[in-house]
């Protein structure tokens, strides 16, 4: 792992009034590098996301250290942090689903071009060439994608303002095991790019196998973590969250 990780969390901690949701979690993700956080539902996993990036509902309140390139971003609005290379995919996905493909495509690069970067649709045929299906879809209505295709436009949107890091938050959910393989092999061929990956989800299986570390997060504490590869041969996780037999995705 780098010197001055890209992310460094310290003591996060989260609560809904008197209701603590997280407990002091620290992370860290290096350039290039994907992280992976698995938990069951309501482990807190959307909330460490959404504290990461200050995108908590008014009702939440964080505290602890939010580091980026090792200097402090905790107190930072969402749009200073995206204009630092921050970028969220939400669990929802959130896409304008009357506008066509490409139109949210180059939303995804607004930020860029009003910064003044003549370039900023630079990354469009990179996103085509990792997505096939979104060039062939470029004239259609995001609203009318199949849910995988809507998860893959909602990466690709992302990557046009050429992100550092990368936070996906459950990006498998609701989609077919044959879509999930293919979203999985996407996120894991982002690493030559130099994006890091924050990857939340209850896909143990598949996040670990692409992953370089991993933490598990259960009731809001990090119960467990470590390189990917020996997570996934810990019995714990075995038995929790991959099941007893070892099938590959």
């Amino acid at each position: 792992m780098m010197s001055t990780p890209v992310l460094e969390v310290s003591g996060l901690a989260v609560r809904y009034g008197k209701i603590e949701a997280l407990h002091k979690a620290a992370i860290k993700v290096g350039a290039g590098q994907i992280v992976s956080v698995i938990g069951p539902n309501g482990a807190g996993k959307s909330t460490l996301l959404n504290a990461i990036m200050g995108a908590l509902p008014v009702t939440g309140h964080a505290s602890g250290r939010i580091a980026w390139l090792g200097e402090e971003i905790g107190t930072l609005p969402i749009e200073r942090r995206v204009a630092r290379g921050m970028c969220l995919v939400p669990e929802k996905r959130e896409l304008f689903a009357s506008m066509t493909v490409e139109d949210n495509l180059v939303l995804g690069a607004y930020r860029r071009k009003r910064a003044g970067e003549r370039n900023f649709l630079d990354q469009l045929d990179h996103v085509f060439q990792l997505f096939p299906r979104l060039k062939e879809r470029r004239g259609q209505a995001a609203g009318t994608l199949s849910g995988g295709e809507r998860q893959m436009l909602a990466i690709g949107r992302t990557l046009m303002g050429k992100p550092d890091l990368l936070m996906l938050d459950e990006p498998s959910l609701g989609l077919a095991p044959l879509i999930v393989k293919e979203i999985f092999h996407i996120i894991s061929a982002l690493r030559q790019t130099g994006v890091a990956t924050l990857l939340i989800e209850q896909n143990a299986r598949a996040a670990l196998q692409i992953s370089d570390y991993g933490y598990v997060l259960e009731t809001g504490d990090l119960a467990l973590e470590g390189p990917a590869s020996e997570l996934a041969q810990n019995p714990r996780v075995i038995e929790t969250y991959l099941g007893l037999a070892k099938k590959p995705v």
